[in-house]
C-alpha cells in the first residue's frame, strides 16, 4: 500500500498511545507552495494545508511558534502519494488540524534526496519499514521523534486514522515534552552514527568475493520465473549488468541464465509497455505481469544499457529490439525540445491506476480488425482479461513460435506486429494521459545519457548519439555554474535550483565518459574530470573514506548523509568509484585508483553477503579484479583507417576496457607519446600504460585484444 520498495506497510507501532483531541476548525485556504518548480509541490499548492516548502521561513517559524514540524515527503509519481493527499491533505476537518498544531512543510524526494535519506533513515529505525508518502514529525529544529508512511483517513489495514494519529502527536508534545527530546536525541544520534563506509580498512578484491556473490544469488534466484526473489520485484538492473560481467570474465554460464531468464521474463511480462515501451517502476506479482505503472527515467535508463550488453553479448534480437524501444519511448515522450530528460510519468490516469494502459478484447478486436487473431495468439488477450477485468498486455507466446505453426516467415510476423502495435499505440493515444513530472534531474540525466551514448556506439545509431550530445549540451547549458559546481534540478520557464549530490557528480560524469567513448570528442572527457575532481574536493569523507552525499558547502542538517546501498539507482559512492578507476587509466593519476581501491575493499563482506544491494559496488570490484586494459588509437577520428581500428575494439561488449583517440594530448596522458607508424592510424593496447607493440592493422588489433582476454 505504500511506495516501500516493495515491503507492503504493516500495521504501524508507536510509543504513543491514540487520543482523541478536540480541535476548533481554522481552514487555511492558500499555502506557500505557489512559487515551487516541482510538478510533485505543485500537486499540493490547492491543498487546505498550509504547506511550507523546506527552508528558512518554515523552520524559522516553527521555532517561534514552539510547534513540531509535520513533515510530508513524496514524489510525483507516486500512486499512495495521491491516495493520501485526495483522502487527508485535500480534507479541510484534518487540514485544520494540521495547520493551528504544526508546521507543515511538503518535500520532493527526488529534488532533495538529501532530506529524503535522513529522514527515511528514521522512519526505518522507529518501524523498521519505510516507502512513500513518508510522514515525519520533528522538533521546531530538526530532529526527528515520530515517523510512518500512509495514514488512512479512518483506522483500517490494522492502522490508525492519520487524524488518530495527528491528536495523539499533539498530545504527546503538549504534555510529554521531556520524553519527546528524549526519543528525539536518541533518533538523532543514531542517524550521526549510520556512516557505513570505512575506507580504512577491507580485503583484497579475490576471486572468493564473486564465489560468494554469485552464490548467494543462486540462492535468491527465482529459476522459474526469473528475478531474485518473491514478489514485489523490481528490475534488478544492476545485477544483472554483474552477472554478464561474470560471464564474460569466468564463462560461467549459469550467470548468464539467470541474466537472461530475467532479461527475457521482464521483457515479455506486463512490467514492459508492449505497445509504447519502456518500462514500469516494478511488478507486482511474482509473474511479471501487473506492474506498478509509473515509468521513471533512471529505470529506463539502467534497463535500457543492460539490454543493449546483453545483445552485445548474444546477439539475440529480442534484447536489440528492446533496447530500441525504449530508448524511442524516452525520446518520443520523456525529453524536452532542447534536450533534457524528464522525470517520470504517474501511475495514474482519471484518478486511477493504470487506467491509461489496459485494454479490453473487445476493443482490441475492434482496431485490428482482421490482425486481431495473430496479436491475440501472441499477446494475452481474452474475454475475462487477467487483471481486475482488463487486460495488461505480455506475450504469451513467442513470435518465432507463432511464425512457425502458421507457416510463416518469422519477418512477416514480426512486421504485422509491429504495425498492429503502432495501431493500438495511436489509439490509446487519444486517451487521457498520466501525469508527467518535467523536471530535469542532473543525475538521472546522466543515466540516461549514458545509455544513450553507449546505444549510438554499439549499434551504429548516430540519432542516438545526436540525442546523447544534445542531451549533454543541455546539462552544461543549464546545470553547470560558472565555477563549475552542478545544480540539482531544471524546468522550463524557471532557473535551475539545488546544490547538486554526489550522484549528480558521479552519475553525470559516468555518462560523460561513455559519451567521450562514443564521438572521442575531448570536451566531454574534460568536463567528466573535472566533475570527478570537484567530488574530491568537496565531497570526499577524509577520515574514513569514501563520499558524503552532500557537499562541504551544502545546507546544514541534521546529519550529513553518507548513503552506500544500491537501491533502485546506483549509490552514489558506487558510481564514484567507477568513474575514479577508468579516469586513472585515462590519466594514470594513482590518486583516483587509490581512493576508488580503498572504497571498494572496505565493502568486500556486504557485496559477498547481499549482492544484490552492491550490484554497482561488485561490477566496479570486477573492473578492478580484471586488470582492466587501455586502448590508445593515435589517428584522425573520422578516417577510415581510424575507423576501422576504433570498430575492432568496439565489435564485443569489453566493459573492463578504456578507448582514448587522437594524438598527444595535454588532456589525456594516455594518448601522450604515442605515435602513428608509416603515417597509419596505430593503436597501443596496454595494460596500466605498459603497451604491447603498436599495431595498423585491425586484424592485428583483434587478435591482440582476444589475447589479452585469455
Amino acid at each position: 500500500m505504500t511506495e516501500d520498495g516493495g515491503r507492503k506497510t504493516e500495521a504501524f507501532t508507536s510509543v504513543f498511545r491514540l487520543s482523541s483531541f478536540v480541535l476548533d476548525m481554522e481552514i487555511i485556504m492558500t499555502n506557500r507552495l505557489a512559487n515551487e518548480t516541482s510538478p510533485y509541490l505543485l500537486q499540493h499548492v490547492d491543498n487546505p494545508v498550509e504547506w511550507y516548502p523546506w527552508g528558512e521561513e518554515a523552520l524559522e517559524k516553527a521555532k517561534t511558534e514552539d510547534k513540531p514540524i509535520l513533515l510530508s515527503i513524496g514524489y510525483a509519481a507516486c500512486h499512495w502519494c495521491h491516495v493520501m493527499a485526495h483522502e487527508s491533505f485535500e480534507d479541510e476537518a484534518t487540514a485544520a488540524i494540521m495547520n493551528k498544531h504544526f508546521v507543515n512543510v511538503k518535500v520532493d524526494r527526488e529534488e532533495r534526496p538529501d532530506l529524503d535519506n535522513i529522514y527515511m533513515t528514521a522512519v526505518q529505525a522507529m518501524t523498521g519499514h519505510g516507502g512513500w508518502p513518508m510522514t515525519v514529525v520533528l522538533t521546531p529544529d530538526g530532529r526527528p521523534f515520530f515517523g510512518g508512511t500512509y495514514f488512512p483517513p479512518a483506522p483500517r489495514y490494522n492502522m490508525p486514522s492519520f487524524v488518530q494519529v495527528l491528536n495523539s502527536i499533539i498530545k504527546v508534545w503538549q504534555t510529554q515534552r521531556e520524553d519527546v527530546e528524549q526519543s528525539a536525541d536518541q533518533i538523532s544520534g543514531h542517524l550521526q552514527r549510520v556512516l557505513g563506509l570505512d575506507g580504512r580498512s577491507g580485503q583484497a578484491i579475490d576471486d572468493t568475493l564473486f564465489r560468494r556473490a554469485l552464490a548467494n544469488l543462486n540462492e535468491a534466484f527465482d529459476a522459474a520465473k526469473g528475478g531474485f526473489g518473491r514478489a514485489p520485484k523490481f528490475p534488478p538492473s544492476m545485477t544483472l549488468e554483474f552477472l554478464l560481467r561474470m560471464h564474460l570474465a569466468r564463462n560461467d554460464a549459469h550467470a548468464r541464465h539467470m541474466a537472461e531468464k530475467t532479461l527475457q521474463a521482464m521483457a515479455y511480462g506486463g512490467m514492459y509497455d508492449q505497445i509504447g515501451g519502456g518500462f514500469a517502476r516494478y511488478a507486482t506479482d511474482n509473474d511479471w505481469l501487473v506492474p506498478h505503472f509509473e515509468k521513471m527515467l533512471y529505470d529506463n535508463a539502467l534497463l535500457a544499457r543492460v539490454y543493449l550488453h546483453a545483445w552485445q553479448i548474444t546477439g539475440k534480437p529480442l534484447y536489440k529490439r528492446i533496447t530500441e524501444e525504449t530508448l524511442d519511448f524516452v525520446v518520443r515522450e520523456m525529453r524536452h525540445e532542447d534536450g533534457g530528460f524528464y522525470s517520470s510519468y504517474d501511475a495514474d490516469s482519471e484518478g486511477e491506476e493504470g487506467k491509461f494502459y489496459v485494454w479490453d478484447k473487445a476493443e482490441i478486436e475492434a482496431i485490428l480488425a482482421e490482425e486481431a487473431d495473430l496479436f491475440k495468439q501472441v499477446y494475452e488477450v481474452t474475454e475475462q482479461g487477467n487483471w481486475e477485468g482488463t487486460i495488461i498486455l505480455r506475450v504469451q507466446q513467442e513470435p518465432t513460435a507463432v511464425a512457425a505453426a502458421l507457416d510463416l516467415p518469422p519477418d512477416e510476423v514480426e512486421s504485422r506486429l509491429a504495425a498492429a502495435r503502432q495501431k493500438l499505440y495511436d489509439a490509446r493515444a487519444g486517451r487521457i494521459w498520466p501525469g508527467l513530472d518535467d523536471k530535469v534531474l542532473t543525475a538521472w540525466n546522466g543515466l540516461m545519457l549514458a545509455a544513450f551514448a553507449a546505444a549510438g556506439r554499439a549499434l551504429s545509431r548516430p540519432d542516438y548519439t545526436e540525442v546523447a550530445v544534445r542531451n549533454a549540451g543541455f546539462l552544461y547549458e543549464n546545470l553547470r555554474g560558472e565555477n563549475g559546481r552542478l545544480l540539482r534540478t531544471w524546468k522550463a520557464g524557471s532557473e535551475a535550483k539545488y546544490n547538486a549530490y554526489l550522484e549528480d557528480y558521479a552519475y553525470l560524469a559516468d555518462g560523460l565518459l561513455t559519451l567521450y567513448h562514443t564521438t572521442f570528442d575531448y570536451e566531454w572527457f574534460a568536463w567528466a574530470k573535472e566533475l570527478a575532481d570537484l567530488m574530491l574536493a568537496h565531497f570526499r569523507d577524509e577520515e574514513f573514506g569514501g563520499f558524503y552525499d552532500t557537499s562541504d558547502d551544502h545546507e546544514e542538517l541534521l546529519t550529513r548523509p553518507k548513503d552506500i546501498q544500491d537501491n533502485a539507482t546506483p549509490s552514489g559512492n558506487a558510481m564514484a568509484a567507477r568513474v575514479l578507476l577508468r579516469l586513472s587509466l585515462y590519466t594514470g593519476d594513482g590518486r583516483y585508483w587509490e581512493v576508488a581501491e580503498k572504497m571498494v575493499q572496505s565493502l568486500y563482506e556486504p557485496m559477498a553477503q547481499y549482492p544484490n544491494a552492491f550490484a554497482q559496488w561488485l561490477q566496479a570490484a570486477s573492473f578492478m579484479a580484471a586488470e582492466p586494459r587501455e586502448v590508445a588509437i593515435v589517428g584522425d577520428y573520422g578516417l577510415p583507417d581510424t575507423e576501422a581500428l576504433i570498430q575492432v575494439v568496439f565489435e564485443q561488449y569489453r566493459p573492463e576496457l578504456v578507448t582514448a583517440v587522437g594524438f598527444k594530448s595535454d588532456l589525456i596522458p594516455l594518448l601522450a607519446e604515442r605515435k602513428m607508424i608509416d603515417d597509419k592510424a596505430t593503436a597501443y593496447v596496454c595494460r596500466r600504460f605498459v603497451c604491447q607493440q603498436p599495431v595498423t592493422d585491425p586484424d592485428a588489433l583483434r587478435r591482440q585484444l582476444l589475447e589479452e582476454n585469455q
